[in-house]
C-alpha cells in the first residue's frame, strides 16, 4: 500500500540524517584533532520497481553510505618538538601498537598514520602518547642505509634513541695544505726536514696523529739548483710510528704556475711526475725509511698519487680496512701542497672526524632520515623513516588515535623513501591539523536538522492520514 511505503520512507529519512548527523557531530568533536579525516554520509535513493503506466507509486526510501575522505590533508601546524612529524604531500607513517611488539604477525601489525608527536620512553623507544612506535630501517655504522624490502615491514624496526649514547666519527678525509719554502732547494740550503704533525682520529675516537716531514732535495752543484724537489715521509702514531708513505714532491718554476705541483705536460725532464710514491727512502747516513704500514718488514710500494683527484689513499692504523684519503693537490692547483717563497706555514689544513661525543638532539629530514647529533658537532643518520603508500586511501580501515590499517579496498601497501614516487616529504618540528571545516559542518548541520524534521513530519502527516482511515464508518 502506498500510505505505507511513505511512513517506511520517512523512517528511512529519520535514519539516514541521523547517521548524516553523527558524521557531523564526530568532525566538530575533532576539528582540534591532529591527523583527524572528517567523515561523510552520502544519500542513496532506493526505488521499489513499478510496472509501467500503473497509477501507483510506492516510496522506497533513502539509505545512507558513510565514508571517511582519507586523501584530504589538513594544514601543516609548526610546533617545537624536533619529533612532531608530519608529510607535505602523499605518504603515510609506518607505526605499530606497543602491544604489538614482539609479535609475529607480521604485515597485519603494520598501522599508519599521517602525523604525529614522538618521543622517547624510559626504554628510548619513540613513540606517541596513546602507545604508537614508530618504525624505520637502521643506518649502518657509516650512516648509510642499506637496501631494504619494499613489500613487508619485516626488516622494519623500532624506532629506539638511547639518551646516552655515544659515537665515534673516524677521520677518513684530509686536506694538506703547506708551503714548503722554495730557498730551501738552493745550493748551499739545509738538508734538515721541516715536520708537521696532524691530529686525526681513530674508528675507537681516539686521537692519532700523522707525521708528516718534507725532506729538501738540497743540489751539490749551481747548475742544478734550485732542484724544486722534495720528498715526503708520512709516519703513524697509530701503527707504533710506522712509515705508511714515501713520496717525492716536484714543483713548477715556470712564469705560469709556479709554485706548485708540476703538471706533466711542462715536466723538466720530460716525463719527470709531479708525485712519485717511492718504498723506501736514505735522506743522511744511517737513516733509512721503508714504507711498511702493517709491520711486516718487508718495504711494500706507497699507495699511488691520482693527478686527476690530487689524493693518495693511506691505510692507518696498521690495517687495509682503515683508509684515509689525503689531498696533496692536483697539478697546477694551488690548492693544497705549495712551494713558494716564505716560511714553512701550514696554509689550509682541514680534516673530517672528530672524538667520542654524547648525544645531545636528534631531527629528521625532509627524505626521512634521523639524524643524530653529539656535542662534538658531529651529526650522523641513525634510521630511515620510509612512507607508506596504497593504491586507494579511501579504502583504509579507519582506527583510534588516528591510524589506518590495510583492507581488501585499499590494495597493497609499498614502502618508499620520502619525495620519492608518488610521495611527498616529511616535515619535522610540525603536525598536520584537522581536514574538519567547521563553517561547512555548521551549515551541513543546520540542512540536516531541516531534512530530519521535514521526514518526521512525513510520519505525522501519514500517521494522520491513517487515522483518518480507520475513523471511516461502514
Amino acid at each position: 500500500m502506498t500510505i505505507s511505503s511513505s511512513l517506511n520512507a520517512g523512517v528511512a529519512g529519520l535514519y539516514a540524517n541521523a547517521t548524516k548527523l553523527a558524521s557531523i557531530a564526530d568532525n566538530i568533536a575533532n576539528s582540534g584533532t591532529y591527523g583527524y579525516k572528517r567523515a561523510d554520509a552520502d544519500f542513496e535513493s532506493m526505488v521499489i520497481t513499478q510496472s509501467a503506466n500503473s497509477g501507483t507509486y510506492s516510496a522506497g526510501g533513502v539509505r545512507a553510505n558513510t565514508l571517511r575522505l582519507v586523501e584530504e590533508r589538513g594544514a601543516i601546524v609548526s610546533t617545537s618538538n624536533a619529533m612532531d612529524i608530519a608529510i607535505s604531500g602523499r605518504g603515510m607513517l609506518p607505526v605499530v601498537r606497543e602491544t604489538s611488539l614482539g609479535s609475529t604477525t607480521g604485515n597485519d601489525a603494520l598501522l599508519m598514520t599521517r602525523t604525529g608527536s614522538f618521543k622517547t620512553d624510559p626504554n628510548g623507544v619513540l613513540k606517541t602518547d596513546t602507545g604508537l612506535v614508530l618504525l624505520g630501517w637502521p643506518a649502518n655504522a657509516d650512516g648509510t642505509v642499506p637496501t631494504m624490502s619494499r613489500d613487508s615491514i619485516s626488516q622494519l624496526q623500532p624506532v629506539v634513541i638511547a639518551a646516552n649514547q655515544t659515537a665515534a666519527d673516524p677521520t677518513t678525509r684530509m686536506n694538506l695544505g703547506v708551503n714548503l719554502p722554495a730557498e730551501r732547494t738552493k745550493l748551499g740550503a739545509s738538508a734538515s726536514p721541516l715536520t708537521v704533525a696532524v691530529e686525526y682520529f681513530g674508528n675507537l675516537g681516539t686521537s692519532e696523529t700523522l707525521q708528516v716531514s718534507y725532506y729538501p732535495t738540497v743540489p751539490t752543484t749551481a747548475a742544478d739548483s734550485p732542484t724544486n724537489k722534495w720528498t715526503m715521509v708520512i709516519q703513524d702514531s697509530a701503527s707504533s710510528d710506522r712509515t705508511i708513505g714515501i713520496y717525492e714532491l716536484q714543483f713548477s718554476d715556470a712564469r705560469s704556475g709556479g709554485g706548485t705541483l708540476l703538471d706533466l705536460s711542462g715536466a723538466t725532464p720530460p716525463g719527470s711526475p709531479a708525485v712519485t710514491p717511492r718504498s723506501t727512502f736514505s735522506p743522511v747516513a744511517g737513516v733509512t725509511f721503508d714504507v711498511d704500514p702493517y709491520g711486516t718488514g718487508t718495504p711494500t710500494a706507497s699507495p699511488p698519487y691520482s693527478s686527476t683527484t690530487g689524493q693518495v689513499t693511506l691505510a692507518v692504523g696498521g690495517s687495509a680496512a682503515n683508509t684515509l684519503d689525503l689531498t696533496l693537490g692536483r697539478p697546477g692547483s694551488a690548492s693544497a701542497l705549495t712551494q713558494v717563497s716564505g716560511d714553512f706555514a701550514q696554509t689550509g689544513i682541514t680534516k673530517n672526524g672528530s672524538p667520542v661525543g654524547n648525544l645531545t638532539g636528534v631531527e629528521i629530514d625532509a627524505g626521512g632520515y634521523i639524524k643524530a647529533t653529539y656535542d662534538t658537532g658531529f651529526t650522523r643518520v641513525i634510521y630511515q623513516i620510509p612512507l607508506v603508500d596504497v593504491p586507494n586511501y579511501n579504502g583504509l580501515t579507519a582506527l583510534n588515535n588516528q591510524t589506518f590499517a590495510i583492507s581488501p579496498d585499499s590494495g597493497s601497501f609499498y614502502l618508499w623513501d620520502a619525495g620519492d614516487g608518488p610521495t611527498g616529504d616529511v616535515v619535522g618540528y610540525a603536525r598536520e591539523g584537522s581536514t574538519t571545516d567547521v563553517a561547512q559542518e555548521l551549515t551541513n548541520l543546520i540542512q540536516t536538522q531541516r531534512a530530519y524534521s521535514s521526514n518526521a513530519k512525513i510520519i505525522q502527516t501519514v500517521d494522520e492520514m491513517l487515522q483518518e482511515t480507520t475513523n471511516l464508518k461502514r
